[in-house]
């Protein structure tokens, strides 16, 4: 099976209403907005629901979420070094002064892309302590991933509203009386139409192993990013994908830098309910694809 063949660029244009997109934990779980009051929703978590999604769609996935897991395995270490669910401890034992170390690290990032669609789409670092064998050495092995998108960005300043609740239950005591974690902050977004843009780059698409059908797989999940992903922070229908908007160059080199490609989205504008003109998203010679979100 052939590598990816032409360079892709992509965006998502998705609305956000009474939610909390992504929290800050360092910020009281408030959600996170840049200097500005634009609201922001960062690359690790669009991955985290990217990798949910095609898991979902069958697809080998390295980094699970603890909640949809399918393996058991209790750390990333466990699953790559299972013999039933990763790659064997062979793979990531090694000792020191191995001169063949660097071609045993090659063949093991081979093994491990093949194995998982996230490490061969996001790459992937394993650093790994120690085995327990004698003259035993860590293994850091980094791969790098040819899908890489940005952070998130509402395209006005959001108004973030915060909204103090109380349990009818406390958490712990006799009951006799409230304890003090009865009472608690939560925060929303009113309203907010935000934009996020990524590409695929065929170079290291080669290297990873990364094929023209894994280019689909991220492609069929994109619009609906946000299902099945339901919680009090962001409950169904507050979170929805409204347009993605697929360039697909002619060649692994591109017609023009990503830079240019998704600066033709900005320069054209997106209107309040996430309208866009899509005549006008055509860029050197690349018409692009508008897929409607689920």
């Amino acid at each position: 099976m052939t590598t990816l063949q032409n360079k892709i660029d992509f965006a998502v244009i998705f609305r956000v209403k009474n939610a909390n997109p992504n929290g800050d934990p360092l910020n009281g779980n408030r959600p996170r907005t840049d200097y500005g009051g634009l609201g922001e929703i960062t690359d690790v978590c669009q991955k985290r629901k990217m990798r949910d999604r095609l898991q979902e769609d069958g697809k080998s996935i390295f980094v699970q979420s603890d909640e949809k897991k399918t393996d058991g395995m209790p750390s990333l270490r466990a699953r790559a070094e299972s013999k039933e669910f990763g790659l064997g401890p062979d793979a990531f034992a090694f000792k020191k002064n191995d001169k063949n170390a660097n071609v045993k690290k090659d063949e093991t990032a081979r093994k491990a892309c093949d194995k998982w669609f996230d490490v061969r789409a996001f790459g992937q670092v394993f650093a790994f302590g120690k085995q327990e064998i004698p003259d035993a050495d860590g293994v850091s092995i980094p791969i790098r991933g040819p899908v890489t998108i940005q952070s998130a960005f509402s395209i006005e300043p959001v108004s973030v509203t915060p909204t103090q609740i109380t349990k009818s239950v406390s958490g712990e005591g006799d009951g006799s009386k409230r304890g003090s974690d009865t009472m608690g902050m939560k925060h929303r977004v009113d309203q907010g139409i935000y934009v996020t843009y990524g590409s695929i780059n065929p170079q290291l698409a080669e290297r990873t192993g990364f094929t023209d059908e894994d280019a689909a797989a991220i492609k069929a999940v994109l619009p609906r990013l946000f299902e099945n992903d339901a919680s009090s922070a962001r409950p169904e229908g507050s979170m929805e994908v409204l347009k993605v908007i697929w360039w697909e160059h002619g060649s692994k080199s591109g017609s023009c830098s990503s830079a240019k490609v998704h600066a033709r989205l900005r320069e054209q504008g997106i209107g309040p309910n996430g309208e866009i003109d899509e005549p006008s998203l055509a860029i050197c010679g690349i018409v692009p694809q508008v897929i409607e979100g689920f």
